[in-house]
């Protein structure tokens, strides 16, 4: 081999599982061929190898739905083109339903199907048993029906990938181990192996169970840990067929394939078993781990039930295979933020066949463009920071996220394991108050409060929860009095310099060039013209700008504005999130409750909306920012994170008599919904840009120098009406909730899905916006269809609203 050996190509890939073949696939279909595939043992060797092999395409988010339904097409056609057999067979799927509950969610997603171009059929439980007759019937309420969902065989898929690529000039070496990272300048340089050194101007992290040992030899963080999957494999069944569709019955935590006349059976039981715990070693390879039948117990109690025959059916193998698990069920995708061109496809959470060949293509795309070619939030590297990757809360929070497979997705489900992990100075305090706590990038935040009487946990359901009317009183503090919001999580960063000014108005929509002391709602966007966030940018000095944005964009936000700031620019960008705390003072008495602890001057001519003061309050000195996300007179609170109990102190005691309220984010949500304010990573996305969005006023499209995704905006306005439109909606019927996610009707046909909704107490009725996609949606469209949205398959009438549906003309912010 030594002869062979590559010493230099253009791309190296570490891994060959199914992802990384699928990623040198697509990189060498792109014209790229300068491509080298390095695997430790052999391709599949690793976990790819002992996949179940279902493909199921339905996703909740519409873009990751999109890559399933390539990677079917994509598993159908290979075989065509490369001679080898892929195992691919198009069965289709049957879900079932053991519970009212469990069939509401079907139905949920049978309508986000439809939204989604994917064909579904809600049947009953009897017609269920016609498409996979093995099963018992007895207990269930109903089903769904996926003809396109399927299953292939994870060795020979990996196998056909990898002639594929190789057909187009890739090189692949198996039996090469990786055992460090090169890296220069803050860019990746090469790979180390046993067999010699290869410089590289790209590396791909595709190593499996192994890619955070990978990461962690270039200061990379790749969040992820193992866990015992197990599945067993049956001898023939009476009435199994190789057509049988796969068979998934969640409340079982269970699925079923057929395999050579017998069955596979395997699922994701609710506490999954973490493995791994000092390292994978290297040589695990066409391995298994022993088999656990105390741990497979619930799985096969729920098997027997659904199919008897099993209980006089041979066992002919079971299979203990160890797979990744990230914090949140998601796989990991992108180019890291900590090294320049060193990019990560892994995690993939017993969902690798389904997701790799739509995967593959995504992360070739990336790396060939220089950036996302369409929004990939859910499963971006950049989700995730340095702190998730602790082995031992890795280790606590995997053995939840494998179950969650098959969980009941309630609305607003926490996750409850590894927490509390970040907590804000006030944590304690409202903790004492009856707050019941949510996360969100590892803060806990207050969700709601609970009154007298009152327990502070979540009772879930689809209908209306517990902390319903909780909620009804926060908001209508708010509304009428005040509330105050513990929003610390809100991520900070501190952009200084003699550039800063420059780089700034190049990344931003709006004009940053302000008067210091002045705040600016801006979105940043992409050569394509859609957000790669929204935030709030605030001029402290003539060379000094402070920027708050989402809680989970600290990492993706921070990384954007590195990646596109000229090297020669005189700009240090600073995360500043944890030194300081934010508290929102928001409602019409906010201004008498906050001037009984301040000297400033707070009346409008003072103090004017989109302005940023740094004023006394109480004993400390904090930034005020006259800021609203609810729609009311209010000032954002940015405080030294030592001094955020004192300032909480102080206005509570001042609000007391003005019926000052602590409030959660479940009413911060609503409040938001009623005023129809747009949020990051839903109705603001990658693909979505600020005329589809309706924040015009947000982009200021002649300035100076210009700014990035410009020229897409221009040749977005040329075109005239849009395609697709951000649009508010409220339910005439008062007693539905909708809680984001269902599909939306127009005289009849579906023409969208709702982004994000809560009930809108000052409203009387459930709020969403939506996104509407047809052929022109403009005015007229709006006002002449007749609007529906589906819940779980019944139909409400909804009103759009052209201009925000509480306080259209937004003179409460201004009061």
């Amino acid at each position: 081999m030594a002869k062979d050996f590559p010493t230099q190509a253009r791309v190296v890939i570490v891994g060959g599982g199914i992802i990384g073949c699928s990623v040198a696939y697509h990189l060498t279909k792109l014209g790229w061929t300068d491509v080298v595939l390095l695997e430790q043992g052999q391709l599949s060797g690793g976990t790819t190898w002992h996949a179940a092999g279902l493909v199921g395409q339905l996703r909740s988010h519409a873009n990751m739905t999109g890559l399933i339904k390539y990677s079917t097409q994509l598993y159908s056609e290979l075989e065509a083109e490369t001679g080898l057999a892929t195992g691919w067979k198009n069965c289709g799927s049957v879900s079932v339903a053991r519970s009212a509950d469990r069939m509401t969610v079907l139905k949920r997603t049978a309508a986000s199907a439809r939204a989604q171009g994917i064909e579904v059929e809600v049947i009953s439980p009897r017609e269920a048993q016609d498409l996979w007759p093995v099963m018992a019937i007895d207990d269930l309420v109903g089903a769904v029906w996926l003809p396109g969902d399927g299953k292939a065989n994870p060795t020979d898929l990996t196998q056909s990938l990898a002639k594929g690529a190789r057909s187009r000039g890739a090189r692949i070496f198996e039996r090469v181990r990786v055992t460090g990272i090169s890296a220069a300048g803050g860019r990746v340089t090469g790979v180390d192996t046993d067999k010699g050194s290869i410089a590289a101007e790209i590396v791909i992290n595709c190593a499996g169970q192994w890619a955070r040992k990978v990461g962690l030899m270039c200061g990379v963080s790749v969040p992820l840990h193992s866990a015992e999957h197990m599945y067993i494999v049956t001898g023939k069944i009476d009435g199994v067929h190789p057509d049988l569709p796969v068979m998934r019955d969640p409340d079982g935590y269970i699925y079923f394939k057929e395999e050579v006349g017998g069955l596979v059976m395997g699922g994701f039981e609710p506490e999954a078993k973490p493995w791994g715990m000092a390292g994978i070693p290297d040589d695990f390879e066409f391995a298994l781990l022993p088999d656990d039948w105390d741990q497979f117990e619930i799985l096969m109690q729920n098997a027997l039930q659904r199919v008897p025959q099993l209980e006089t059916t041979e066992v002919k193998k079971f299979y203990n295979g160890p797979e990744s698990f990230t914090p949140d069920n998601n796989f990991i995708l992108g180019e890291a933020p900590e090294l320049k061109n060193f990019f990560v496809g892994a995690g993939f959470n017993s969902m690798g066949i389904a997701s790799a060949g739509g995967a593959g293509r995504a992360l070739a795309e990336w790396v060939v463009n220089g950036a996302p070619t369409m929004d990939l939030w859910p499963v971006d590297i950049r989700r995730f920071a340095t702190f998730n990757n602790n082995p031992r809360w890795l280790h606590d929070r995997v053995k939840e996220t494998l179950g969650l497979h098959y969980a009941m997705p309630w609305p607003n489900r926490e996750l409850d394991t590894a927490r509390p992990f970040r907590r804000s100075p006030l944590y304690d305090r409202l903790a004492a108050k009856g707050a019941c706590f949510g996360s969100k990038m590892g803060w806990e935040r207050a969700n709601w409060f609970a009154g007298e009487g009152e327990t502070p946990v979540t009772q879930y359901a689809f209908g209306r929860q517990n902390w319903h009317e909780a909620v009804k009183r926060e908001m209508k503090a708010t509304r009428e009095a005040a509330g105050i919001f513990d929003q610390t999580s809100f991520a900070k960063l501190l952009v200084q310099g003699r550039d800063a000014v420059a780089v700034l108005n190049r990344l931003c929509t709006a004009e940053i060039d302000v008067a210091i002391g002045r705040s600016v709602y801006t979105g940043l966007l992409n050569a394509r013209g859609g957000y790669e966030t929204d935030l709030t940018v605030m001029r402290l000095a003539s060379d000094r700008f402070l920027l708050v944005t989402g809680s989970a964009q600290a990492v993706h936000d921070a990384d954007w504005i590195r990646k596109n700031t000229p090297a020669d620019a005189h700009v240090t960008l600073t995360d500043v999130t944890s030194a300081y705390s934010v508290l929102a003072l928001m409602g019409p008495q906010s201004r008498n409750i906050l001037s009984r602890v301040t000297s400033a001057d707070l009346s409008n001519e003072a103090f004017p909306f989109s302005t940023i003061r740094e004023i006394d309050v109480g004993y400390a000195t904090a930034f005020a920012n006259r800021m609203t996300y609810v729609g009311e007179l209010g000032w954002e609170l940015i405080v030294p994170t030592e001094f955020a109990v004192g300032v909480y102190e102080a206005l509570q005691t001042a609000g007391r008599d003005f019926g000052l309220v602590d409030c959660g984010y479940y009413a911060l949500e609503a409040l938001r919904l009623e005023k129809g304010y747009r949020a990051w990573s839903r109705e603001l996305t990658p693909d979505i840009n600020p005329y589809e969005a309706g924040l015009a006023f947000a982009v200021s499209i002649d300035k100076e120098g210009g700014f990035i995704g410009r020229k897409a905006l221009l040749e977005a306005k040329a075109k005239g009406v849009p395609s697709r439109r951000i649009v508010q909606f409220t339910v005439d019927d008062p007693a539905p909730m909708l809680w984001g996610g269902e599909l939306i009707l127009r005289d009849g046909k579906p023409v969208g899905e709702v982004r994000s909704a809560a009930y809108g107490h000052t409203l009387g009725r459930s709020v969403a916006l939506g996104l509407l996609e047809d052929t022109a949606v403009d005015r007229e469209y709006l006002e002449t269809g007749r609007f529906e949205i589906d819940l779980a398959g019944e139909r409400f009438a909804a009103t759009v609203h052209l201009s925000p549906a509480y306080d259209p003309k937004a003179s409460r912010v201004k009061m």
